[in-house]
């Protein structure tokens, strides 16, 4: 199966013994390899809920996460390791998810130190170099640390970590919110060009649907838990059926008119 199925996704927090918060309801949605899938949604619908399950950072009470069509959620040791490979995550800020005291040649390196353990510290060194030139940095960044670039600078170094080790699905927490305006467009250009290049499919997440048409062939909106709404990018944009999605894109019109 080339693609990636999750169905009937179910995850509960406890905040006390009695008090219970279902954070995804049932929550079925199929990935191509190749496309790109965009998750919208307020804060609290999700989203980032659904992205740490998919990754293996959260278990869920119920459901299936199908690679290749074996379940994910039965993987362990070299299994999942394998798996964690081909599945990357890039957080919403660059700055607290590179490590300060370490150098971008560092930062960029460390999952080979996990995933090809039989490279040379010269073999890792070229893989940077040519992954640094794809995601537009030049090779005397290596020797640099976190807080001597920019923000947008940081958040290239964490897709240059994310695709060093050759992934197939790339997933985007809002990865360019914490970033301005002018930035955003040169990273999701970068992701664009990422996906085409590499057939690559991506999870992109985000709370702005204009920003997310942009990048995704489909758009899945989700609310409280639940997807109230999945079709074509361009579908959901100019003929959505949810009330609440039109909520959203009527919020989308007024900020920018307010810009204006």
């Amino acid at each position: 199966m080339l693609g990636y199925l999750l169905e009937g996704i179910s995850i509960s927090f406890s905040y006390s013994s009695s008090a219970k918060i279902k954070a995804l309801d049932q929550v079925s949605f199929y990935l191509q390899q190749g496309e790109s899938l965009g998750l919208v949604g307020e804060s609290g619908s999700g989203k980032s809920t659904l992205a740490k399950t998919w990754v293996q950072l959260l278990q869920p009470d119920s459901g299936i996460c199908l690679f290749e069509g074996r379940n994910i959620i039965e993987f362990q040791g070299a299994e999942l390791g394998a798996y964690q490979q081909q599945v990357q995550m890039i957080f919403q800020d660059p700055f607290s998810s590179l490590n300060p005291r370490m150098t971008t040649l560092q930062i960029i390196a460390e999952p080979l130190r996990v995933f090809a353990t039989h490279l040379s510290a010269n073999q890792r060194q070229q893989l940077v170099y040519a992954v640094l030139d794809r995601v537009g940095l030049p090779t005397s960044a290596i020797n640099r640390f976190p807080h001597q670039f920019s923000g947008g600078q940081c958040q290239r170094i964490a897709i240059a970590r994310a695709l060093i080790g050759n992934p197939r699905v790339l997933i985007c927490d809002e990865p360019v919110s914490a970033l301005d305006v002018s930035i955003q467009a040169q990273i999701m250009n970068l992701l664009v060009d990422l996906k085409n290049e590499l057939n690559m499919s991506i999870l992109f997440i985000s709370h702005d649907i204009s920003l997310t048409r942009y990048i995704s062939d489909r758009i899945m909106v989700m609310q409280q838990g639940r997807v109230v709404e999945c079709a074509t990018a361009e579908s959901i944009c100019s003929q959505p059926t949810a009330e609440y999605t039109k909520k959203l894109i009527d919020s989308v019109m007024e900020i920018t008119i307010d810009r204006c």
